[in-house]
């Protein structure tokens, strides 16, 4: 069985987002809410997702996809619907009453599922007929569904395997979901541990007198945990939320729990909430930002009363702590630290990760199902155990000892050993047996990491490694600070070249992959500040020269190329997607030349490959109207259409907030895959590589750019300057975007009768790229976003 179309009932926050997600998959999906005079509330929730930011639609266009409609006079757009997805009040009535009214028209062998994590399976299927306990699940997602990949699988006695098997390899490869199956317990895994966390954090906070500020400080990076800390998630997944789920919680966990001794109810949380400080959607929450008289000053609520006050917010301060910077140095040098931070970081996470291995085999009996749960849901850098294997479970059990917290029996197993161990080139997992087991991933999954274990790199310098990841497929991995590029990762670009040569040695295909949060942010902008410093112009030069010819010999190598980005790939990282003959991207990959917020323009090929590909768009749209014929009163391509549109996309800095987006943009090419799944990206560049390489042609050099040369750059200039005048351009944005588009329209001798070659564009991208570098503007433009991060305004 597979799903060609579904259905998600309930139009909130969480039903839309994951009809947003099926739309996001290509799947045609029926939004229905209830009935309300006056209103179309799944209408209205699609017209929301439109304007929302971050956006749940990795493309707008997406939105069609999906048909709203209400449950009374809609609800037979359920009969030919393959998944149908509850997301309606965790109310048991409601969601019974929701699936007398699905049965009736939903067709025989269709899936059932609900998003609900507070009401146990068996009690959602109670009188719903056998046929209905057989084809129903719970899919909890997490908010927001396009974002965080983890998807809780509960299944009952009486699912049919066929029904989980078509789920869980849909919500895979489709929504690009990390499927963990969990046991039907309160919470299941990751709000089961999550929410404890949570509730610890906000109990050690008060109890010990630390703020906000301090407790999000150390409880973030220095532990693997995101930035926004405890009191930062809390305000950004809502006060008001951890309420109800404290309720769930407390009305189905054992007495005996753990929580159950934790849980606290602070009277000022329900006054912040009456209040509407219910977070970032409301007036604020444990931040905020003030604005009075004007101006905007980040503050914070004080955690040293039992009622809430407005008046009691004061300036947001950020501490400077001893644990917050031995972070660099791991998770045990910052529970170790003694200072409040420190003292803070243990007392959290001692109970938080006790807490996980007591869960154990009750929420799962698989220990990587639970640091996967967490590293997806939550977004920690690593799971529950193995940060018990970063503080050395032994220790961590003898620490737990010393201060009367019980050992739980999973600890206590391990003894002197660990979690996980590597034997072999493989990863082993320790068992609720007592035993090790190797990981195991899923069929069409492909890791790096997993390769890295196994065997040496075939050449590495300080920036760029080469692996071999069979079948005669090499892989260059981008491995310095943001995974910039330098003459170091040119090195091995030309050592890959070398190796793989015609294709007749051992090698016939190269991939460009790595497994860091970002494919890559660019050029190496410290080094250039660098050289910029000491006047190093002829070694700028030779870089951007370097960069150039490397890049075109990776276009015209005679084996395929395939890039494989995920996450960022900008200024010099999106130029290696414009060479590459095939890009198999990750769905969140987001792409764009952005150099002229840094006052430089696109260096290594990225205005030519621009040209060309808008150049390309504007022929195949003259073919499609013409029928493939030739009228000789209009050419194929116009002086201005294809300058104007990469002129618009490079001074604008356009950035691709998804792959699908980047086609639109034209990043990527039409013919270019896509991946939904993080986990699967590698094998399927892999099998582009095979397939290509099996008749393989490189692609014959442009012999002819035809550009309209001064006449169209003074076109270009003039609408720069009236942008300037409105204000919605600077003085400096005029001499960049006049850099650019004297690169775009073919310098001062081009004319649109006298072509220009793929060289005369790259020596164009390099005189004007120097003239940049020895302007004062983009050098203040380079420091100020080394030093903030954030592009200047001059």
């Amino acid at each position: 069985m597979s799903i060609k179309k579904a259905a998600v009932i309930g139009s909130g926050v969480m039903g839309s987002g994951i009809a947003a997600q099926i739309a996001n998959a290509g799947v045609p999906v029926v939004l229905l809410d209830i009935k309300l005079e006056g209103k179309n509330l799944a209408r209205d929730a699609i017209d929301r997702m439109m304007k929302t930011d971050p956006a749940p639609l990795m493309s707008k266009r997406n939105a069609k996809l999906i048909t709203p409609g209400n449950l009374d006079d809609d609800i037979a757009l359920l009969e030919d619907c393959d998944w149908i997805v509850e997301v309606v009040l965790e109310d048991l009535k409601i969601k019974h009453a929701t699936y007398e009214k699905i049965n009736k028209h939903r067709k025989k062998g269709s899936i059932v599922s609900s998003n609900t994590s507070t009401i146990p399976l068996a009690l959602l299927i109670k009188g719903q007929g056998a046929d209905f306990a057989k084809d129903f699940l719970i899919t909890h997602f997490f908010n927001p569904p396009r974002y965080l990949r983890l998807m809780e699988l509960v299944t009952g006695p009486k699912t049919r395997k066929d029904a989980i098997d078509t789920i869980a390899d849909f919500c895979d490869t489709h929504l690009g979901k990390g499927v963990v199956r969990c046991n039907d317990t309160p919470g299941f895994i990751g709000n089961r541990i999550g929410v404890f966390w949570l509730t610890t954090a906000l109990n050690a906070a008060i109890e010990d007198g630390i703020s906000v500020e301090t407790a999000d400080s150390v409880m973030g990076k220095p532990v693997g945990i995101p930035k926004t800390g405890v009191f930062g998630l809390l305000d950004l997944i809502g006060i008001d939320l951890m309420p109800h789920l404290a309720d769930s919680l407390l009305s189905t966990l054992p007495k005996a729990d753990a929580y159950q001794k934790a849980y606290i109810d602070h009277p000022f949380i329900h006054g912040m909430i009456e209040a509407g400080y219910t977070g970032r959607k409301g007036k604020g929450g444990f931040y905020r930002l003030d604005k009075t008289d004007g101006r905007k000053e980040k503050q914070s609520f004080p955690l040293n009363g039992q009622t809430f006050s407005e008046s009691a917010f004061t300036k947001s301060l950020k501490p400077r702590l001893d644990s917050v910077a031995a972070g660099k140095q791991g998770l045990k040098a910052v529970v170790t630290t003694d200072d409040e931070g420190g003292r803070y970081a243990w007392k959290v996470l001692s109970r938080t990760l006790a807490y996980a291995a007591s869960c154990v085999p009750d929420i799962t009996d698989d220990i990587a199902a639970v640091d996967d749960a967490m590293k997806m849901g939550y977004n920690w850098k690593k799971g529950p155990f193995e940060m018990m294997d970063d503080l050395g479970p032994a220790w961590f059990a003898q620490a737990l000892e010393k201060e009367g917290i019980k050992i739980p029996d999973v600890l206590s197993k391990v003894g002197e050993g660990s979690f996980y161990k590597i034997e072999d080139g493989k990863r082993h997992v320790l068992g609720t047996d007592g035993q090790y087991h190797v990981l195991k991933r899923p069929d069409g999954v492909l890791l790096l990491g997993d390769i890295k274990l196994a065997s040496d790199p075939v050449f590495k310098t300080g920036s760029a490694a080469l692996w071999d990841i069979g079948d005669g497929v090499l892989c260059t991995e981008f491995t310095g600070k943001m995974n910039a590029l330098d003459e170091g990762v040119f090195e091995v670009y030309q050592k890959a070249i070398k190796l793989i040569g015609d294709m007749s040695g051992d090698y016939k295909a190269l991939v460009i992959y790595n497994e860091g949060s970002h494919f890559s942010a660019g050029a190496n902008l410290g080094l250039a500040m660098f050289a910029m410093n000491i006047a190093l112009w002829p070694q700028i030069e030779a870089l951007v020269e370097g960069g150039q010819k490397i890049y075109k010999a990776l276009k015209y190598a005679p084996f395929p190329v395939i890039a494989a980005p995920s996450g960022m790939a900008l200024g010099g990282g999106c130029e290696i997607l414009l060479h590459a003959d095939h890009v198999q991207a990750h769905a969140e990959t987001y792409c764009g030349l952005v150099e002229v917020g840094v006052g430089l323009l696109p260096g290594w090929g990225g205005c030519k490959e621009m040209l060309l590909r808008y150049q390309a768009e504007e022929q195949d749209n003259y073919d499609k109207a013409t029928g493939g014929k030739t009228m000789w009163f209009s050419p194929k391509t116009t002086p201005m259409g294809a300058v104007r549109k990469a002129f618009e996309t490079i001074a604008m800095a356009r950035v691709a907030k998804s792959a699908q987006e980047a086609k639109e943009i034209r990043y990527l090419k039409a013919s270019d895959g896509v991946t939904m799944n993080r986990d699967r990206l590698l094998f399927d560049a892999k099998q582009k590589a095979l397939a290509l390489a099996k008749e393989y042609k490189a692609p014959e050099p442009v012999s002819e750019i035809r550009l309209p040369g001064p006449s169209g750059k003074m076109a270009l200039d003039m609408a720069v300057s009236d942008l300037c005048k409105s204000g919605r351009a600077t003085p400096y944005d005029v001499t960049v975007s006049g850099a650019v588009a004297t690169v775009l329209t073919g310098g001062e001798k081009a004319d649109w009768t006298a072509p220009l070659s793929e060289e005369d564009l790259y020596k164009l991208e390099r005189t004007e790229f120097m003239k940049l570098v020895h302007n004062d503007g983009t050098m203040n433009r380079i420091e100020h976003m080394l030093t903030t991060g954030k592009p200047l305004r001059n």
